[in-house]
């Protein structure tokens, strides 16, 4: 029983920084819990609010969390409303478009809808300073875009298709979450391209202009109040010491040659 006093809490849910699987960013496993925390506390409302700042990242931690979020909607029969604040670009937006509606500043950074890889090629440069790479691999392809060879025409042309095979899957979610909103020619939505929340809402993109405060007043009532759930924060520093900064650089350079990120 709510008592006349009592005010209305509407949760909000913050996801913020980069997308992607390692400590500190967001990730399904970090964020799995607070997820289910934010749907529990939205039963007593039936309303839940994403609050988003993230450019982005990985493509697949994206898509996972989008279709988590979607699916526990479904379940807790929770109306779901995301608000971009400073940036919701590339996979932050992927992540909003898990909200029923998207709101957003006029000013925000909106969209970015591509998908993008790269790494470095220092073929030359090794080879400028007699350096010997020694690399040993079963499997022709194994050793693709490695930033130590030079780079195969059959190796960019399998990243191309790569990225625009999750670019297609990129603009299926986008078409299947926001459907007839969309009101521009897709050449123009799609492109890869950011832009602010103005022409984001002229476009279809979102829903209007707003932020957490008023959306949790228009929800819930003029004496409603945010209820923010957060991923707790990584602990610890020893994962910070037990590999010299050299190889996770490299390692990262590697990966990013290789994972597509909507960033």
């Amino acid at each position: 029983m709510k008592l006349p006093w009592s005010k209305t809490k509407i949760p909000v849910l913050v996801l913020r920084g980069i997308i992607a699987s390692r400590p500190g960013a967001i990730s399904l496993e970090a964020y799995a819990t607070p997820i289910e925390r934010a749907f529990a506390q939205a039963k007593k409302s039936g309303h839940l609010i994403l609050a988003i700042e993230s450019p982005g990242g990985s493509a697949a931690q994206s898509d996972l969390i989008g279709q988590f979020i979607l699916r526990r909607a479904a379940e807790h029969e929770v109306a779901v409303t995301s608000v971009i604040g400073d940036v919701g670009a590339s996979g932050g937006y992927w992540l909003a478009c898990a909200g029923a509606k998207i709101y957003a500043n006029r000013l925000s950074i909106v969209g970015s809808i591509g998908v993008i890889t790269g790494g470095f090629g220092l073929d030359k440069f090794i080879a400028r300073y007699e350096i010997e790479r020694r690399l040993f691999t079963a499997g022709e392809n194994k050793a693709r875009m490695e930033m130590f060879s030079p780079l195969r025409p059959q190796d960019a042309e399998f990243t191309h298709a790569l990225l625009d095979e999750a670019h297609e899957m990129f603009k299926s979610w986008v078409r299947d979450q926001r459907g007839d909103r969309l009101t521009a020619d897709e050449a123009l939505i799609f492109d890869g391209g950011y832009m602010s929340g103005q022409k984001a809402l002229s476009l279809g993109l979102i829903d209007g202009l707003g932020d957490v405060d008023l959306l949790v007043k228009e929800l819930g009532g003029a004496k409603a109040k945010p209820l923010y759930i957060r991923a707790k924060p990584p602990r610890g520093l020893l994962r910070f010491i037990t590999r010299s900064a050299v190889q996770a650089t490299l390692d990262i350079a590697e990966e990013r040659a290789i994972t597509p990120s909507l960033r």
